[in-house]
């Protein structure tokens, strides 16, 4: 969300940041609506005083004898009551109204961020690996023989409709151990504190890391309120919702490994073949909780931590840094990294990462007391946040596929997953570990 202090301070910034965005000019809107509210809270505050010098007189009054007086200044008591009332209402559904327009409002970008309508004009900034040479037609991953024994669609359908998978024997094996070999990565050389969070959420957390209000379709609402979280960026950054911590303890590097869920309410004929798009998958999550003037190289490490994965993996990727018009909703700045898929002839996204800043700190009120020193410090400040994906576990899996297959059917698995699989190091045509 964003501070309306600094939208008061230079709106003509604020503006030419969003116009950035493709969005008109807001903070006319803004502003009149929170010189509005103020305005209330000041009559209400005015109101409040000329009720308690009528009340102090009330007393007078009567004593005297001066019922004309009396009679005056109790109404006029009444009278103050009821505009205090009416305006104090008016002024608490000001507020609401002015923090929900501030909450459809995406975060600002970053200087730095390329200017852009889509993702054609995202930039790359790094690439590693060279895709190999094959001497054969490469398939997409639903197509090779070995894992057509281990991705069943059908049955998915049959149980839960299109955009779901069931995995099987030797695939599964693969899948399972990718995600294992993620989060050690991640504990053992990264330094990332291990989670392990619940899936189903109030609102307050799909709030916080902006899924509410704009983007309520996107995500699954049980019968009794609960969300299916998208993400463990969820759980990982509402950790520290309405907290307030020392300084001393950032940053917060988390990881966690969980099933996520997402309606793809948005992308309708989009990704249907295979497991690329799917209502529910896996992912190895990472949250940074930091202090506002480390995020930028935090943001650089988290970046590095994902990158350290496909490489392990050795898959072939490249890093973009995401265009202002590709960029999600609560992000200043997005890292993508796109794994090469040689099935489908390009990179595709196995990994965003994004620094929020303090944007998603304001929604949740989390916040930290800088360490005092002899010029000041000591008072809360918005904490900044950061996620990323290390990585999508699916999408690995048909990046570790597809680039393994050989031209018998089989496919041959990175060297990193051997000791994951029980010494076996390719998954046979037929669909056997061996």
């Amino acid at each position: 969300m964003h501070d309306i202090k600094a939208i008061r301070e230079n709106p003509a910034a604020f503006d030419a940041a969003l116009s950035r965005r493709g969005l008109s000019a807001l903070s006319p809107q803004i502003l009149a609506l929170d010189a509005d509210r103020r305005a209330k809270i000041v009559a209400a505050e005015t109101a409040q005083a000329e009720q308690n010098r009528a009340s102090k007189e009330v007393g007078a009054a009567k004593a005297r004898g001066d019922e004309a007086e009396f009679e005056r200044l109790r109404a006029l008591v009444a009278q103050s009551k009821a505009d205090i009332a009416r305006l104090t209402a008016e002024a608490d559904a000001q507020d609401v109204a002015l923090r929900d327009l501030l909450m459809g409002i995406p975060n600002l970008p970053l200087p730095e961020v390329p200017d852009g309508k889509d993702e054609a004009e995202n930039v790359e900034i790094h690439r590693w690996g060279t895709p190999r040479a094959f001497d054969f037609p490469p398939r997409e991953h639903f197509e090779i023989p070995a894992v057509k024994p281990g991705m069943d669609f059908e049955t998915a359908a049959k149980l839960s409709g299109s955009r779901f998978v069931v995995l099987k024997g030797a695939v599964i094996r693969v899948h399972r151990a990718l995600a294992q070999f993620m989060l050690d990565t991640h504990i053992e050389e990264h330094g990332l504190t291990e989670m392990w969070t619940p899936v189903l959420v109030k609102d307050d957390a799909m709030y916080g890391t902006n899924q509410l209000p704009k983007f309520a379709e996107d995500s699954y609402q049980t019968t009794n309120g609960w969300w299916l979280i998208p993400t463990s960026e969820v759980t990982l950054t509402n950790s520290v919702a309405g907290d307030i911590l020392d300084e001393a303890v950032l940053p917060i590097r988390m990881t966690a490994h969980t099933q996520c869920f997402r309606s793809e309410a948005g992308s309708a004929g989009k990704d249907t073949s295979g497991m690329l798009r799917q209502h529910q998958f896996e992912k190895v999550e990472m949250v940074t909780i930091c202090t506002p003037d480390t995020h930028l190289a935090e943001q650089d490490r988290m970046r590095d931590c994902a990158q350290a994965i496909l490489e392990k993996l050795e898959i072939p990727y490249r890093t973009v840094t995401l265009c202002t018009g590709d960029m999600g909703f609560g992000a200043q700045r997005t890292y993508d990294l796109e794994a090469w898929l040689p099935g489908q002839n390009t990179y595709r996204e196995i990994s965003s990462v994004s620094t929020c800043g303090q944007f998603q700190a304001r929604r949740m009120n989390a916040r930290y007391r800088a360490a005092k020193t002899e010029t000041g410090g000591g008072k809360p400040e918005f904490v900044a946040t950061l996620n990323g994906s290390g990585l999508a576990v699916g999408r690995c899996l048909i990046a570790v596929l597809e680039n393994g297959q050989q031209a018998d059917g089989s496919v041959l698995l990175p060297a990193v997953l051997h000791p994951y699989l029980g010494g076996r190091t390719k998954i046979t045509a037929d669909g056997q570990l061996a």
